[in-house]
């Protein structure tokens, strides 16, 4: 599971999450950071952020896509709103779930996108 968010707080919420159900979670503060550092070929999916410095969620989506990766992406997002679901959906990610998530929901959506 890579968890690529750059609010601190955030990362480390997620991760714990995922570690309390026996995931192997990784954290990164910026899509750059994931490119540089993340093995890819770890199965599971990435968590990303919409709104980052640098290279935002809709940018970080499109990179994902011309790389080739093949993880499954669920945005995660305070910013909701239909037309960035649609960008989101339309670059690549699976799901496009709101902050704050609850915790079951979250261990749902990734269940249901790491078995498709």
């Amino acid at each position: 599971m890579h968890v690529i968010d750059d609010d601190e707080a955030v990362r480390d919420a997620f991760v714990r999450l995922l570690r309390s159900e026996r995931l192997d979670a990784r954290a990164y503060p910026s899509v750059e950071r994931f490119m540089d550092e993340a093995d890819k070929t770890m199965p599971g999916c990435i968590l990303l952020d919409v709104t980052m410095p640098d290279i935002d969620g809709m940018n970080a989506l499109k990179l994902l896509r011309s790389t080739h990766n093949a993880l499954p992406v669920i945005v995660v997002s305070a910013h909701d709103s239909l037309p960035n679901q649609r960008l989101a959906r339309s670059l690549g990610a699976k799901l496009y779930l709101r902050k704050p998530v609850d915790d079951q929901a979250l261990l749902d959506a990734i269940s249901w996108v790491t078995a498709t």
